[in-house]
């Protein structure tokens, strides 16, 4: 039997198999690429390629592919062969370095935000030698960068790629400003914890909004959901714990660290966690994460959600993003030190991000918005829309005194001065965990926790990543200048707390106080998708973006014109599902149960008129009644849908589905989930919540 070391790894050309396959100075080539970001030769890359050739073939695969990620949120893999003609009716296996380095996918079809136009066709894919090649159902999937022809990035791999070289070159500059002359990369780091729903296979084919959506957009509470707390750290069911085994054996041999899995807090709902890796790794892994969870649940007889939001009135699904700063060195920059300079490195770094997230608190709205993650932020188990930075008390406190130039603790006699005197022991767990915080610091890292389940976790990156390379790029130029670098230091981590202080928030971001506090502070508050989108041109945003390089000016609009559309083609969907749910499944059911109902009534009558009928009549005149208003509120939605004007342009065409979309559909569902609740089972047309909730034994 393979044990768990046997088997990880074993689908991926990784370090061990390159070392064992190529040649020593082609391996080193392909380390510097890795780990320093300089290029691959030709001549070397041919050399990797027929080495990935022969060992993928060897593991049984016949076929390769560009494995890319479009702005569709998912993958995407166009299959060639390896075999190639030789005459005589014979082939060969083949691979060159050409091959493996670019390939050339349609690129008309994917969303661009008007970067391509539809006659376009021609995209190009880049090997991205950072990411280890794999094997998935017996093809060689080669991680690449997706762009257009002319050279616009077209996918979510290209930006985190830049924004990783960015916060690498501005890290360096401040790294080297404390003498860390051995530090050659700086990398960010991140594990994305993923929760997600398991539902029986049967019910959720019997569920069109499940189907259609991905999220239920009719359904009654059950009489019992998550009150009682039992399902959260609650024992495995069986089928549940036979998915989890064979989720971690398929990732554990695509070199995915998956690490803890456990059940959620809603009924059916449940988490897995892996452990950290650089963050364009991470993304790749998260996204493999993905498909496989979806996968594999089919094979067990169920059906894996990862929509934000699947039911209404229980926990929905986040994806929390654990981000950190490290060097090649180990270092992790947000962990405290022994000595005044390490300390003081460390504030400057922990300064960078309360700036960073500051600065751009749109930005980091703007990276986690979606439709389905409207419905959650905000909500009982997610943070608010509103962004701010929990520090926790010690942390809050050591700030306070430098921004006082006040004592520290009772122990402290002398003034804390950065990079002079030294932090007192600061232990990794100095602190509660805020739940209801956006981004927490917990440790040795932040946690990012307004992403959707179901989203890439390379957008918020490329903004973490960016924000906070700007941050270090403004302390550099201004320190690489200062003729007292301890006294430049200390004025600016103060400057930077006095200036950055109101996005430090440790209290509890559900309340109603929170609200009124943020706006009393100046910070954003943008409730849904078009309300914060548009900010992705603001002239703040735009700047930031072209100066690292990350997007230019079109790439931005392009990505603020998809996330737009994206919001509106999602309630278009979901609204006329809700008619075709209404007019075809839902009304016919309910008069039929109305019709029994007035029959039975009758027949009782007609048998004996002292019978009691009043369970009859009275259910029928309110079933009757909600019918009637369900099909006004039905036509309402329609009239709603057909005041779209085909001319309304993308910010305009989002708010009106967010003002009058929307609002009919919530309307129109308060109806008829009412319905649901006193029609018979036997009539209801739609597995209840509790069949979805409880329906895997």
């Amino acid at each position: 039997m393979n044990t768990v070391t046997d088997i990880f790894g074993s689908m991926v050309f990784n370090d061990s198999v390159m070392r064992e396959r190529l040649p020593k100075d082609v391996f080193r080539q392909v380390q510097r690429s890795m780990n320093e970001g300089r290029r691959l030769d030709s001549a070397a890359a041919a050399v990797v390629a027929n080495a990935m050739k022969d060992w993928a073939i060897e593991k049984g695969a016949t076929h390769y592919t560009h494995w890319f990620q479009p702005m569709t949120g998912v993958t995407a893999e166009k299959h060639d062969s390896f075999i190639a003609p030789v005459g005589g009716g014979k082939v060969i296996m083949e691979f060159s370095g050409k091959e493996l380095i670019q390939g050339e996918p349609d690129a008309s079809s994917f969303p661009s935000g008007g970067l391509r136009a539809t006659f376009e066709a021609r995209g190009y894919t880049t090997w991205d030698p950072t990411s280890y090649a794999f094997i998935k159902d017996g093809v060689l999937c080669i991680p690449t960068a997706f762009c257009s022809y002319g050279g616009e990035a077209l996918d979510k791999k290209t930006p985190l790629l830049r924004s990783m070289e960015a916060i690498n070159r501005e890290g360096l500059r401040v790294l080297k400003l404390f003498g860390n002359e051995d530090v050659r990369a700086v990398k960010t780091t991140v594990g994305p914890e993923q929760e997600y729903f398991l539902i029986d296979q049967s019910v959720y084919e019997r569920r069109k909004d499940l189907v259609y959506t991905g999220r239920t957009l009719f359904g009654a509470r059950p009489p019992k959901g998550q009150e009682l707390d039992d399902h959260y750290f609650g024992s495995l069911k069986p089928r549940v714990r036979a998915f989890m085994k064979e989720l971690d054996e398929e990732l554990w041999k695509l070199g995915v660290m998956a690490k803890t899995e456990h059940n959620e807090a809603a009924p059916a709902q449940h988490e897995l966690a892996p452990i950290y890796t650089t963050t364009n790794i991470a993304a790749d892994h998260n996204q493999l994460t993905m498909e496989l969870m979806q996968r594999i649940a089919r094979k067990h007889g169920m059906v894996c959600l990862l929509h934000e939001k699947p039911f209404a009135g229980v926990n929905g699904s986040g994806k929390h993003n654990n981000w950190s700063i490290t060097t090649d060195t180990g270092v992790n920059v947000f962990e405290p030190g022994e000595t005044p300079a390490e300390n003081a490195q460390f504030l400057l770094f922990l300064c960078a991000v309360i700036q960073a997230v500051d600065d751009y608190q749109d930005l980091m709205r703007i990276c986690v918005a979606s439709a389905g993650n409207d419905h959650r932020l905000g909500a009982a188990e997610a943070p608010p829309a509103i962004v701010s930075v929990f520090l926790g008390d010690e942390l809050n406190a050591i700030l306070n005194a430098i921004d006082l130039g006040a004592p520290y603790g009772s122990r402290e006699k002398e003034l804390f001065k950065v990079g002079v005197h030294v932090l007192p022991k600061f232990p990794k767990d100095t602190t509660d965990r805020n739940r209801t915080s956006p981004f927490a610091f917990t440790g040795n890292k932040f946690e990012f926790r307004m992403l959707g389940s179901s989203q890439s976790i390379s957008g918020p990156n490329v903004v973490l990543n960016t924000a906070v390379a700007e941050s270090l790029r403004q302390y550099a130029d201004r320190l690489e200048k200062a003729e007292d670098f301890d006294a430049a230091l200390h004025e600016l981590i103060r400057e930077v707390i006095r200036t950055h202080r109101r996005i430090i928030f440790n209290g509890n971001g559900y309340g109603e106080e929170w609200t009124k506090e943020a706006e009393r502070r100046g910070l954003q508050n943008f409730p849904s998708t078009p309300d914060c989108t548009p900010e992705y041109l603001a002239e703040k945003n735009v700047a930031l973006f072209t100066r690292h390089r990350i997007y230019t000016e079109a790439e931005l609009r392009a990505r603020c014109q998809m996330k737009l559309e994206g919001y509106s083609k999602v309630l278009h969907i979901e609204a006329l599902t809700m008619m075709d749910m209404l007019w075809k499944d839902i009304l016919p059911a309910v008069s039929a149960c109305t019709g029994d109902l007035a029959r039975a009534a009758n027949e009782k009558k007609q048998l004996s008129p002292a019978m009691d009928v009043s369970y009859e009549t009275k259910t029928a005149a309110d079933l009757s009644k909600l019918a009637a208003s369900a099909a006004i509120h039905g036509r309402a939605l329609e009239a709603a849908m057909e005041g779209l004007k085909s001319e309304h342009e993308s910010l305009a065409a989002a708010r009106y589905y967010r003002d009058r979309v929307f609002p009919a559909m919530q309307s129109l569902r308060a109806v008829v989930d009412a319905m649901e609740l006193r029609c018979g089972a036997k009539y209801w047309p739609y597995p209840s919540y509790g069949e979805i909730l409880f329906s895997v034994k």
